[in-house]
């Protein structure tokens, strides 16, 4: 063979292994690139997730809850405070997946002071407030100058409010929105006081007070049954029906669908009737 043609078939041989050299190369790119690819998020995943509840009576609602959800493959793990803050904070913070605890306007006014990124994704059940007493039977036999306790948190206190205006106690300027404070009292003919308390302690002050408005669930965790309530606010077209909450943008995830899908059946509901003795009523 020539040295022409040795040159030549040098030339051939190298521009053939530079292509494959560079399919090899490409090949090895795309393989990267698979390799690289961001595998789906956990929150699209989720096997396992962690609720935020009140500690109490929902926590054997909730029992019956991880039960149901463990049958659909969805591991729940409650985590309880004691506190109504507390559950939110975690909730945005990224510390819990969800929360089931709160109604609307308490979420609304959080969002409002704290910005946060909540949003309701099932309802749960609904706890009609209640006016309670030790000394007296009925809402006519309070006497002038009563001390009445209520929540201090606004959506509460607001209800709470609405509750004695309902019974002629008070009577709030017109317009006064689901939020209404002692400000907003246009009328007290009884020249009633108001003592505004934290909700988990309003109840226990009952004995110090001549009544008070209290949360359903912190009625019963201060002892006090329907013997003492002497009004209730309406069950009908009620504002302030609980509900579980997730960070905004995971309202449309799996995990979501599945957890609500285990609290509303009639199991949990038969749990949720047994503990709550018909103080609570379900809501979904």
């Amino acid at each position: 063979m020539s040295e022409r043609g040795n040159v030549s078939s040098s030339l051939l041989f190298s521009a053939i292994s530079r292509r494959a050299a560079l399919a090899a190369l490409f090949t090895s790119a795309v393989t990267l690139v698979g390799l690289a690819q961001p595998t789906p998020s956990f929150a699209e995943d989720k096997k396992s997730i962690k609720v935020g509840i009140i500690s109490g009576e929902d926590e054997d609602v909730w029992r019956v809850v991880v039960a149901q959800a463990a049958e659909k493959g969805l591991t729940v793990e409650t985590v309880v405070f004691n506190d109504y803050t507390q559950p939110n904070e975690a909730l945005e913070r990224g510390e819990i997946d969800a929360n089931a605890f709160q109604h609307q306007p308490y979420l609304d006014n959080q969002i409002k002071t704290q910005g946060y990124h909540i949003v309701r994704v099932g309802y749960t059940g609904v706890w009609p407030i209640g006016l309670y007493s030790k000394k007296y039977t009925k809402v006519a036999d309070l006497p002038e100058g009563a001390v009445i306790g209520l929540p201090n948190d606004p959506s509460n206190e607001g209800r709470a409010l609405r509750v004695l205006q309902n019974e002629g106690v008070i009577k709030l300027k017109d317009g006064t929105g689901i939020l209404a404070t002692t400000a907003d009292i246009a009328e007290n003919p009884k020249k009633v006081v108001i003592k505004e308390l934290d909700a988990g302690i309003v109840g226990r002050s009952v004995e110090d007070l001549d009544a008070a408005v209290v949360n359903t669930d912190w009625a019963l965790k201060s002892g006090l049954g329907p013997d003492n309530r002497i009004a209730q606010e309406p069950v009908a077209d009620n504002p302030y029906r609980n509900f579980i909450a997730v960070k905004s943008g995971n309202e449309n995830e799996g995990w979501v669908k599945t957890l609500v899908a285990s609290y509303q059946n009639e199991k949990v509901k038969a749990e949720f009737d047994k503990v709550y003795k018909g103080t609570g009523i379900s809501a979904y």
